[in-house]
């Protein structure tokens, strides 16, 4: 194996690594959310550290293997793209981070039935649901799971684009809890861009493993 196989193969471990980090963020905030423990959001707190570690570094390995390598075709494409992914994994664990730090500013526990009308829940476990089937996507270098995201993706914007009518709906019947309710929008609005930064990584899998770019193609399927 060639240094710059090795390279390569590192720099897809860590990348890996770091994904399930962000969707292990992404599941905390899920059940942080249904529990009200604020421990476990202190615990989100913290390892966004780590992901903004993992961030630095992986910028840092595909920069030394383009100055370094100079890769060509399929190498060139695999780190392109992990240097966009990278960036959109920090993302998603910015906005994890952001939706539990809400609990700090929340009054009680959300009941069960304010949840379940918001579909903050049921945001949760799509979005984590695509995070995961991109990451199969990654490993295996098949495009399948990729392209589903894009379809799963018309869920959170559906429960974004109604959210207005809803929210106001639970503050019409509960005047008194106004600012709790105005954090389960931010739940939703910050689920619905999760759901975006998982449509570009979708893109850049396929990208690298297809050479095909379809960024602005209205139609995603391959």
């Amino acid at each position: 194996m060639s240094h710059l196989n090795i390279e390569i193969e590192r720099l897809k471990t860590d990348t890996i690594e770091m994904w399930c980090l962000v969707i292990s963020q992404l599941e905390k905030a899920k059940l942080a959310i249904e529990t009200f423990d604020e421990h476990l959001a202190n615990e989100i707190n913290a390892n966004e550290k780590r992901v903004d570690a993992f961030e630095l570094k992986l910028d840092m390995d595909c920069e030394n293997i383009l100055a370094l390598f100079n890769p060509l075709a399929n190498d060139l494409r695999f780190v392109l793209s992990v240097l966009k992914i990278n960036y959109n994994l920090e993302r998603i664990g910015d906005y994890a981070k952001g939706i539990t730090r809400c609990i700090k500013n929340t009054s009680e526990p959300f009941s069960k039935e304010v949840l379940r009308e918001t579909h903050v829940i049921s945001m949760f476990e799509i979005a984590i649901d695509m995070l995961r089937g991109t990451l199969e996507s990654f490993e295996s270098e098949n495009n399948k799971n990729a392209i589903a995201v894009f379809k799963k993706d018309e869920y959170l914007d559906k429960v974004n684009s109604e959210a207005n009518v809803v929210i106001a709906d639970i503050i019409k019947r509960n005047p008194e809890k106004i600012n709790d309710t105005l954090q389960l929008l931010s739940f939703i609005r910050k689920l619905e861009r999760v759901g975006d930064q998982v449509q570009n990584i979708a893109e850049e899998i396929v990208f690298y493993i297809e050479a095909k770019v379809i960024k602005h193609s209205k139609n995603k399927k391959v």
